[in-house]
């Protein structure tokens, strides 16, 4: 889908002076966006975006400042599944 954004004539000369690559750049910001308000995967993100590898995406969010959705349960059920794997002790204080 192509989408037409009008900018003043004026403000995008400048952008592009400062070597601003207009359509790219706003591609990327709606991607970003879309991230951070959970519309959008980071594979879907890649797709978007033409990313060859996981790394390039982790890399864009990372310098759109975009971090892992990860929540207090995720964090729950990471430590369940440490327990489980036996690579973090049970539950509780041990004295020594």
């Amino acid at each position: 889908m192509e989408i037409l954004v009008q900018i003043p004539d004026d403000i995008a000369e400048r952008l592009q002076a400062e070597g601003v690559d207009l359509p790219r750049r706003l591609l990327e910001c709606l991607a970003a966006e879309s991230y951070r308000a959970e519309i959008l995967t980071a594979a879907e993100i890649r797709r978007m975006l033409g990313f060859q590898t996981r790394l390039e995406t982790d890399a864009f969010l990372k310098r759109e400042r975009c971090y892992l959705h990860y929540t207090e349960e995720d964090f729950q059920q990471d430590i369940e599944t440490l327990r489980r794997l036996s690579l973090l002790p049970s539950g509780g204080r041990q004295e020594g």
